[in-house]
């Protein structure tokens, strides 16, 4: 399980390098193999490949008679890019995918279970501050999550 924000830093050819406390982890489970791909929040998701594998299974089997599935298959799919960890612990990021989330040198990479998202390190801090308020449900009633014992 990744958990967990680092802010990292995209070098000038677009690479970046994981947190140390990870690259044992996916070099060991996952041979340093991970699939990228964006998200309608405008972040990038980084997955192990065997956990991609089967996120796109599911995409590809789902029946996409409406036209909102169907655009999430082309994105989460089209997008998708595999990428292998280097010997230093970086991943090289497309050009096509740094435009897509707006990524400059500032990154915010989030440890989300069996994901990263990666993040503009400006939306990342902009969210943070804002969360509380943005997702409060319409009729007064408390979100599902506002109901666990932290």
């Amino acid at each position: 399980m990744f958990r967990g924000g680092s802010s990292v830093k995209l070098d000038a050819k677009g690479r970046l390098a994981l947190p140390t406390r990870y690259r044992g982890l996916i070099t060991e489970r996952f041979d340093g193999r991970l699939v990228l791909t964006v998200h309608v929040d405008g972040c990038l998701l980084l997955y192990p490949q065997p956990e991609w594998e089967d996120i796109e299974l599911q995409l590809i089997r789902t029946p996409n008679q409406d036209r909102r599935t169907r655009d999430m298959q082309r994105m989460l799919v089209g997008y998708a890019t595999e990428v292998e960890m280097d010997g230093n612990g970086r991943i090289l990021i497309a050009p096509r995918l740094r435009d897509f989330a707006g990524l400059e040198k500032g990154v915010s990479l989030v440890g989300v279970g069996k994901k990263f998202e990666i993040w503009n390190e400006e939306t990342w801090e902009h969210i943070g501050s804002g969360w509380m308020g943005a997702h409060e449900e319409k009729d007064g009633a408390p979100h599902p999550l506002e109901t666990l014992t932290l």
